[in-house]
């Protein structure tokens, strides 16, 4: 895009700045959209500098090593507004034979990481009634958020993704799992209350287990709405480039989610291939690379305004 302007020599009212924000999965260092949590003020820059990968390394001394940390406050540089393009990663935009999805929402996160502690033991040599399996617990409760999601249709999804267990050996009976519920709802209250419902949940399960549970957030951001006119801006420019398109609301949390807090914001999607993301087989056409690309370009522009 930036290109394309200098190539034409067309000069905006607003300079536009492209960014790249830091660990927007959270993978490696929890949670998810870190840099532009901080640049938001949903966390202070110490707090991120200060968060462990599984190996206990710091994000802020990683960084460090590889020469990424600048000079510039957080937060000193303003934005007028913002703009992502992503692919939907879901399948409803390719479903629909549509070329745009304008995204007026984005839903809520909610990850919990429970912690089961059980008792190893002999898996040939414990009697049944005599075990602590915390394995046993996680797959109870496994199976209670994909129920409590369930009961929360059609917009509310739920899924144990990451899990460990220990000291998962073939022949022990796990006396320890560690792992991730991630909830997600465009509505407040749907995910407050699958919280409960989960939380209530567990308790029984570990009780009648006699496992020790503890629930701690991971991860965590409210639904949002993105700015109108932004939203605008991307339908507008759809419409002006002969695009098919419909409204989306976002299923998965993207920097644009925090943005909006502090500066009018929206997002551009176009369809991936079966709805497939975060999977090696994640595949995209050249006309849906090209119809996103060219809608983020003119809704850009019109927002940053041409002068020549």
């Amino acid at each position: 895009m930036v290109r394309t302007l200098n190539d034409l020599n067309i000069k905006t009212r607003r300079p536009i700045v492209i960014v790249n924000w830091t660990n927007e999965e959270g993978t490696r260092f929890a949670p998810p959209m870190m840099a532009s949590g901080v640049f938001a003020g949903m966390h202070t820059q110490d707090w991120a500098y200060g968060r462990t990968d599984a190996d206990g390394k710091k994000f802020g001394d990683e960084i460090q090593r590889i020469g990424w940390v600048g000079d510039e406050k957080v937060g000193a540089r303003k934005m007028h507004a913002f703009f992502e393009l992503h692919i939907e990663q879901g399948p409803i935009l390719e479903a629909e034979n549509k070329d745009i999805g304008v995204v007026t929402h984005g839903q809520g996160l909610n990850w919990l990481q429970v912690t089961l502690t059980g008792r190893e033991s002999h898996t040939g040599s414990t009697p049944m009634p005599m075990r602590l399996n915390a394995g046993l617990g996680m797959a109870r409760i496994t199976e209670l958020v994909h129920t409590i999601a369930m009961k929360n249709q059609p917009e509310a999804v739920g899924a144990v993704g990451h899990c460990e267990v220990y000291p998962n050996s073939r022949n022990i009976i796990p006396g320890k799992c560690v792992f991730t519920i991630d909830f997600r709802s465009p509505s407040f209250d749907t995910q407050e209350s699958m919280e409960k419902e989960l939380r209530e949940g567990a308790e029984n399960i570990a009780k009648e287990l006699k496992l020790e549970l503890e629930i701690e957030k991971a991860g965590h951001f409210d639904p949002v709405t993105f700015d109108e006119t932004c939203v605008a801006a991307v339908r507008n420019a759809a419409e002006r480039l002969g695009y098919s398109h419909i409204n989306l609301i976002s299923g998965a949390g993207h920097d644009a989610c925090w943005i909006n807090k502090v500066a009018p914001a929206a997002m551009v999607m176009c369809p991936c291939v079966d709805g497939l993301s975060h999977n090696e087989a994640e595949d995209i056409s050249k006309d849906w690379a090209s119809a996103g690309a060219n809608v983020l370009f003119q809704a850009v522009l019109e927002t940053a305004e041409i002068i020549s």
